[in-house]
Order: C-alpha cells, then sequence, then structure tokens
C-alpha cells in the first residue's frame, strides 16, 4: 500500500469528521438558542404567576349562579339579614312557607344545595350560616 493513498483515505475521514463537527456545532447553537428562548419565556411565566397571585386578592369574589328557582335569592336575603345560624325550619318561617313537612324538607334541600356552592356552611347538622 502506497502511502500516498493512504494519506488520500485519512483526508476524506478527517473531512467528513470536521463536516459532522461542523453540524454538530451548528446544532448546539440553535438548541442553546432554543433553550434561551425556553429560559425566558418560563420566567415571563412565573412573573406574570407572581403578579396575578398578587392582584387576586384584590379581585372581588364572583358568586356562584345561583339555581334557576325563585326562592334562592329569597334564602340568601334571609340568610344577609340573620345574625347567627338558621335551620330550614326558621327559613321557611321567614319565607312564610307553612311549616309542613314538605316545605321543611324541600327548605332543606336548597340549603344543602348552597352549601354545595360554596355560598352557605352548614355549622351544625341542620344548622346553615352565610360562609365568610
Amino acid at each position: 500500500m502506497n502511502i500516498e493513498t493512504l494519506l488520500d483515505a485519512l483526508d476524506v475521514q478527517e473531512n467528513a469528521a470536521r463536516a459532522q463537527a461542523d453540524d454538530l456545532r451548528a446544532q448546539i447553537g440553535e438548541l442553546q438558542t432554543r433553550l434561551r428562548e425556553a429560559e425566558t419565556h418560563l420566567e415571563h411565566l412565573a412573573i406574570t404567576r407572581k403578579t396575578v397571585t398578587g392582584l387576586a386578592d384584590r379581585l372581588p369574589a364572583v358568586p356562584p349562579d345561583l339555581p334557576e328557582h325563585p326562592n334562592y335569592p329569597r334564602i340568601l336575603a334571609v340568610f344577609n339579614e340573620a345574625t347567627g345560624s338558621l335551620r330550614a325550619k326558621d327559613v321557611c318561617e321567614a319565607l312564610d312557607h307553612k311549616l309542613l313537612p314538605k316545605n321543611v324538607e324541600g327548605t332543606r334541600a336548597k340549603l344543602k344545595r348552597l352549601v354545595k356552592l360554596g355560598i352557605l356552611t352548614e355549622v351544625d347538622t341542620g344548622s346553615f350560616a352565610r360562609k365568610q
């Protein structure tokens, strides 16, 4: 084997390795740019989160939508005037409903639904109050 042939073969391999290294450096440069952009985006999101959470306590609480029944606003009006907790029977009396079991149980069901919506809280078993 001739030394010139060997050197030519080494040149070909060296050129291929150099081209591959150049290609990889270009990919690394592109990835570093993309990484910087992603890190900047993360920083902006962190700043946004901090700003939003800082402002969240200043926003007025939005009450949940009441179910479609005319008694719900009336029930809430009763609790707005009350100084303590109320039972379903007390709410029926305030709404001028007859104290029949069906009226008391229907009112109790509405009160429990208001608890699930986060508007009222059940203080004791069967006793409800406006959530603070």
